[in-house]
C-alpha cells in the first residue's frame, strides 16, 4: 500500500477477469475479457516493456490498464502510437488507463488535463481514470464535494475527447466525516453518466464496506473494477485471485447490477514469480468467475 501511493505521489499517477454477465452465463464464447492492472508488474515492465507486454498475452489477459503516461516519456519509453502497435501485434487492448488529475483538481489548470486526454486517445482508450487524490484535496466533506465539482468539470473536457471520466478508489474515501464518506460524496454529487466510478474491491471490502450494497444503491455506476484478492493471514498484503479470503463469486452475481465492463485483475505485492502470480489469477477468473 505504502509503495503504491509514494511511487503515484512521486510519478504523478498514481481484477480478474472480465466476467460473463448474468444474461450471457449460457453462452459457450466469454463476452467479456480478462484485464491486467500492469502497476501489477512496475518492477519489470520499465526494464522490458516488449518482453512483459508478451507475456501478459501468453498468461491469456486480452486487456491492460495503463498507469505512469507522460508527455516526455510516454507509455515506458514508447509514444502512444508505438505501444499501440505493440498492443495490437499481441492481441490486447488499453480500455482504461491510471492518469493523474491532482493539478487540474486543485485549481482548474488544464495542461495536464489535455496531456492525458492525448495520451488516452492515442491507443484508444475508453476511460481516463483517476487513480488517487493528494492527501492535501480531501481532508473533509467539502473538499470531497470540490472534488466532486473538479470531476464533473473534467468529465465534460474527456465527453468533447470521447472519453469517459472515471475515479478508482482506495480506502481513504471511507473515512467518515460526520457520519458521512468522501466515496458517496462523490457518487451523490457526480453525473451519473458522465462520471464513472472503477471500484477497487479489495480497498472496498478491506475498509469493511460491502460491494454489493454499493451496487444496489448507486446501480450502473461501475463499469470497472479491480479483482484483487487478500490474503488470509495478513489483510495488508494481496494475494492471488481465489487465493484469498474475498467471496468474490458473490460479487460477480451483482454485475449486471454494477454495469460491470471490464473486471481488471491487480496484485501489489507478490510471494511468487509475479509472472506465475498473474497466470493463477487469470486462470481463477477465467474458469470459476466467469
Amino acid at each position: 500500500m505504502n509503495s503504491r501511493r509514494t511511487f503515484i505521489k512521486n510519478v504523478g499517477i498514481a481484477a480478474a477477469g472480465a466476467i460473463v454477465l448474468p444474461s450471457f452465463a449460457c453462452t459457450p464464447a466469454k463476452a467479456k475479457p480478462v484485464g491486467l492492472q500492469l502497476y501489477t508488474l512496475r518492477e519489470v515492465i520499465g526494464k522490458d516493456v516488449k518482453g512483459v507486454i508478451e507475456q501478459v498475452a501468453k498468461a491469456g489477459y486480452k486487456e491492460v490498464e495503463t498507469y505512469g503516461y507522460s508527455a516526455q516519456g510516454g507509455y515506458w519509453g514508447l509514444d502512444a502510437k508505438a505501444f499501440k502497435s505493440l498492443l495490437d501485434a499481441n492481441g490486447l487492448k488499453a480500455p482504461s488507463g491510471h492518469f493523474g488529475l491532482d493539478p487540474f483538481i486543485k485549481d482548474g489548470n488544464q495542461d495536464d488535463l489535455k496531456i492525458n486526454i492525448e495520451g488516452a486517445k492515442g491507443i484508444g482508450m475508453d476511460y481516463l481514470t483517476v487513480p488517487w487524490l493528494g492527501e492535501n484535496l480531501r481532508s473533509s466533506l467539502d473538499d470531497y464535494k470540490k472534488v466532486a465539482a473538479r470531476l464533473n468539470e473534467a468529465a465534460e473536457i474527456c465527453k468533447k475527447s470521447g472519453l469517459t471520466l472515471a475515479y478508482h478508489n482506495h480506502d481513504f474515501e471511507f473515512k467518515k466525516y460526520d457520519g458521512g464518506t468522501g466515496y458517496e460524496v462523490m457518487l451523490q454529487e457526480t453525473d451519473k453518466d458522465n462520471v464513472k466510478f472503477e471500484m477497487d474491491l479489495y480497498w472496498v471490502v478491506r475498509s469493511g464496506n460491502d460491494p454489493v450494497a454499493l451496487f444496489n444503491k448507486y446501480p450502473g455506476r461501475f463499469p470497472m473494477w479491480h479483482v484483487k484478492d487478500m490474503d488470509k493471514a495478513k489483510p495488508s498484503i494481496n494475494t492471488e485471485v481465489g487465493s484469498g479470503s474475498i467471496d468474490f463469486k458473490s460479487i460477480f452475481k451483482h454485475a449486471k447490477q454494477a454495469g460491470l465492463k471490464h473486471a481488471i485483475v491487480e496484485q501489489e505485492n507478490f510471494s511468487m514469480d509475479p509472472f506465475i502470480s498473474i497466470k493463477k489469477s487469470f486462470d481463477h477468473v477465467n474458469h470459476d468467475l466467469i
